[in-house]
């Protein structure tokens, strides 16, 4: 298993226990705690990308907020309300 697993892994796990006063679900991560989780000095693009990728495979969206990352499940973006061509101002 790569580098980028193991975190993707650490951040999936991370998502069903309980801190922050709630039981499980999405939560926010700092880009310095992050880099310590991958046992990285820095975060590159490259590594964010990868990362991104394997949390991806796991039902995990990592975003990226600048400071900090958000972790959701892909299940919170399946009852969104999706924009059609009428929608979108598009003709």
């Amino acid at each position: 298993m790569e580098n980028e697993e193991i975190t993707a892994k650490k951040l999936a796990d991370m998502y069903a226990t309980e801190f922050g006063g709630k039981p499980s679900g999405r939560y926010r991560i700092s880009r310095k705690l992050l880099a310590e989780l991958a046992e990285r000095r820095r975060l590159y693009s490259e590594d964010v990308t990868a990362l991104t990728r394997a949390l991806f495979e796991q039902g995990y969206v990592l975003i990226d907020m600048e400071n900090f990352f958000v972790v959701m499940s892909v299940n919170a973006f399946v009852n969104y309300r999706r924009v059609g061509k009428g929608t979108s101002g598009e003709k």
